[in-house]
């Protein structure tokens, strides 16, 4: 087959390409292009469309994480329970606020982290805890809210991969104080630039976001508390308008695409499909399938020219800033990482594509499995 690249943005942005382009012309005759009216507008939209009353948006995703801790009074001295598989950004603002991050290890069928490994993870110094929504799936999320009221503890949903998705009818970014947001261009709904956002439905918290994305500030020259500089520009603001109206219709064909993922996979051998849960919207932001022989399974796929990437390749507590939270070697975090392959996914895959895709997997899935087999010469 031809080469399928992991994820191809030409194709990706082909059919709004005109609509982009009209908006970056909108913000340029405006010559407002930071704090202006598309931001507003896209705040009060996504807000809306993730069932919140409250839109802050930001410059990326780590400093809405960031941000929310430090709105909360999160600090030296506080434990926030996060997820040990995740991206080191879950962390990041755990770390960059003083706090200590709590690692809790994942199902090994969902690849989250569950309300009852959250559960025993919760101590009396427990402030907070970071639920990520990865790869697109929210499952268990209606089970962690309610242990987070019970024991009266904050709820940060980091929903950077579940743009769209939902459990019962409800979105990812709604269960929780705040939800958070990344618009990095790979994300479902995605700029072409960095970009972030809070929403919430607590109107008190979303007003001192405001001010500490801005400087501290609500008044220009009038700071009330010690703020950054982190504000989602007019321009990506803009662009993500457009991008919005697509999302559902995206996140359908992406819905699509993992559908004959899983009819073309489902006996490959040595194969572990994702289960997406049930009754919940899977917005299939990344496709990944497990496999006992994993680096050798994405050699022969490069090899065939289909690209597939690791998300990812170790636990974050692998990572030299955050050894101290460590546990030995071969964790669950530890063996999953070494199991899990992203497939690539995109709402402009065709049913052809796929299967040409699958066919590709198949292939390399019997060749491994005939050199399991094959006798030893040596």
């Amino acid at each position: 087959m031809s080469s399928v690249p992991f994820l191809d943005f030409k194709r990706l942005l082909a059919a709004d390409r005109s609509e982009l382009l009209e908006a970056f012309g909108r913000v340029l005759d405006s010559g407002r292009f930071i704090l202006g009216r598309e931001l507003e507008q896209f705040e009060n939209e996504f807000a809306a469309y993730c069932g919140c009353t409250q839109g802050v948006g930001v410059g990326n995703g780590l400093d809405a994480l960031y941000l929310v801790l430090e709105a909360l009074g999160i600090g030296p001295g506080d434990e926030v329970v996060v997820p040990a598989h995740t991206f080191a950004a879950t962390w990041l603002a755990v770390t960059r606020r003083g706090a200590t991050p709590v690692p809790v290890e994942p199902d090994p069928q969902t690849c989250l982290a569950s309300a009852d490994a959250i559960a025993a993870a919760l101590t009396p110094r427990t402030r907070a805890v970071i639920a990520v929504h990865l790869y697109g799936s929210v499952a268990g999320i209606d089970a962690i809210a309610a242990l987070c009221r019970d024991r009266g503890v904050a709820l940060v949903e980091d929903a950077a991969q579940a743009h769209g998705a939902s459990l019962a009818g409800r979105r990812a970014g709604s269960f929780g104080v705040a939800g958070c947001f990344s618009f990095y261009p790979t994300k479902n709904l995605g700029a072409l630039g960095d970009g972030g956002m809070v929403v919430s439905s607590d109107a008190e918290l979303a007003e001192r976001l405001r001010k500490l994305r801005n400087f501290g500030s609500r008044e220009k020259y009038v700071h009330d508390v010690s703020g950054i500089n982190s504000r989602l520009d007019e321009l990506q603001a803009a662009l993500l308008r457009v991008r919005l109206r697509r999302l559902d219709a995206e996140n359908e064909q992406r819905c699509r695409v993992a559908a004959v993922y899983a009819e073309r996979l489902g006996g490959a051998h040595g194969l572990q499909l994702p289960v997406p849960g049930e009754p919940q919207s899977h917005a299939w932001h990344i496709y990944a399938v497990q496999c006992g022989s994993r680096d050798s399974l994405q050699h022969l796929l490069r090899e065939r020219g289909v690209e597939t990437l690791i998300h990812y390749p170790c636990p974050v507590y692998r990572h030299a800033p955050f050894a101290a939270f460590a546990p030995p070697a071969g964790s669950p975090s530890d063996r999953l990482s070494g199991r899990l392959l992203s497939l690539p996914m995109g709402p402009y895959l065709t049913e052809g594509d796929v299967c040409a895709i699958c066919d590709t997997v198949l292939e390399a899935c019997r060749s491994l499995e005939r050199g399991r087999a094959a006798p030893d010469h040596g």
